[in-house]
């Protein structure tokens, strides 16, 4: 038989260049080299190791400059898009608006925030001219508003000597109220309602619980009459606010509870009313059932505290304290010179709860439950009584336009008898 005629010689294969490519996304060359199964296992380790080696530095190797500055480019991205969300969730628009607003003031909130709420310059100019040329009450950079816009509060017609004669030196008025920051939804139109109940009650002193930083900016920009001196500025925190023209702020103090496992503290704030001296302390004790021995333990700090503070000073706590009756006999009943007010004014019923998931549908809680969490305690100063526990009520009873309540708790109201 004739010899097999030689095999044809087949050509070698074309290695295409291999391309850049970013971490994670398989090189072009490992797409089209070969078929599917046709590079060996051995041969496919090798050229993974030297695509790792090839887009990995070395340990102690700095990045390479492209992916430093596309590294900072997304945590921007990120950062101004959690910038919007807020922005959105405060004034309840939408991305692009809060995207227009905020890239017009070089993403500063408080600056978006005011460019938003405030009317402008043209409007106040046609304001002012309707006046007769009186300016308006607010007009001028850094500036306040009244706390709500509605006419109908506002008092924007009422000057300085008036408001002042309106204040009654021998009475003082507190309110604390955990206003459920940490509830987005109708986020604007719930914090404008707690807005319009301060400026209905005009309070001297003010303990909020549950703010949030939107929460915050709104407080600042809205409530120009009030020293607001918040417990944190991160997450979720308390705040204390103060009557300028009756409150004068002497120190203040943030008094960290160790061992929280949910960003809780005491703030406390030193002030003097009509010539008295005040020790003024709010917080939010830890939450939940589960959390009752922590809660016990921060309770302590706070009655430690009270007790520590001063004999010539009058000391009131607020809050939101999250208490069971049977924590507080637990723990022995509170000390001699301590007292709860409620208990104080002879338990009046009609204040008794103040989270009641039976007429607070904020929650739409399956469970129904009654629990009088937020509490004020009062020491008195040890020279006499100066200032003494009037009455209390429950606010924020009424459902808001947007179908809620301004918040799930209700807020307390606290009046005091000044001897002068």
């Amino acid at each position: 038989l004739p010899p097999s005629p030689p095999t044809a010689a087949r050509p070698p294969a074309r290695v295409p260049e291999r391309q850049p490519r970013r971490a994670g996304l398989p090189s072009p060359s490992a797409r089209s080299a070969r078929p599917r199964g046709a590079m060996e296992p051995a041969a496919e380790g090798r050229r993974e190791e030297g695509d790792e080696a090839a887009r990995c530095p070395q340990a102690g190797e700095p990045l390479p400059v492209a992916e430093e500055e596309e590294e900072a480019a997304l945590h921007l991205a990120k950062r101004r898009r959690v910038l919007c969300s807020e922005f959105a969730a405060i004034t309840s628009s939408d991305a692009a608006v809060a995207r227009s607003f905020l890239a017009g003031n070089d993403w500063h909130m408080q600056r978006a925030l005011n460019a938003y709420f405030e009317p402008p310059l043209e409007k106040e100019e046609e304001e002012e001219e309707a006046a007769g040329g009186v300016p308006p009450a607010c007009a001028g950079p850094g500036s306040c508003i009244d706390l709500t816009a509605d006419a109908t509060t506002s008092n924007a017609g009422v000057n300085s000597a008036d408001l002042r004669q309106q204040e009654d030196d021998s009475s003082f008025s507190l309110v604390t109220w955990n206003i459920d920051g940490l509830d987005l939804g109708n986020l604007k139109e719930r914090a404008r309602g707690i807005c319009s109940y301060l400026t209905l009650y005009s309070p001297d002193v003010v303990f909020l619980q549950e703010v949030v930083p939107p929460h915050l900016c709104l407080l600042q920009m809205r409530a120009g009459s009030y020293t607001i001196i918040p417990g944190n500025i991160d997450g979720y925190f308390t705040a204390i606010m103060l009557k300028k023209s009756r409150v004068k702020l002497l120190k203040h103090e943030i008094i960290p509870f160790p061992t929280t496992s949910m960003m809780r503290n005491l703030l406390v704030v030193h002030v003097s009313v009509s010539g008295n001296e005040l020790c003024l302390m709010t917080s939010h004790l830890e939450s939940t059932k589960n959390h009752s021995k922590e809660r016990m333990k921060q309770l302590q700090i706070v009655l430690n505290k009270m007790q520590e503070e001063s004999e010539s000073a009058t000391v009131i706590f607020g809050g939101d304290t999250n208490l069971r009756d049977s924590e507080v006999t637990k723990l022995g009943k509170l000390p001699n010179n301590v007292t709860d007010i409620w208990e104080f004014l002879g338990k009046p019923q009609h204040c008794r709860y103040t989270w009641d998931t039976h007429s607070n549908t904020n929650l739409d809680a399956e469970y129904k439950c009654k629990m009088r969490f937020d509490r004020i305690y009062f020491r008195p100063a040890a020279d006499g009584g100066h200032i003494i526990p009037r009455s209390m009520d429950l606010i924020g009873l009424e459902k808001l336009d947007c179908g809620r309540f301004p918040s799930d708790h209700w807020g307390l109201l606290c009046n005091f008898d000044v001897i002068l």
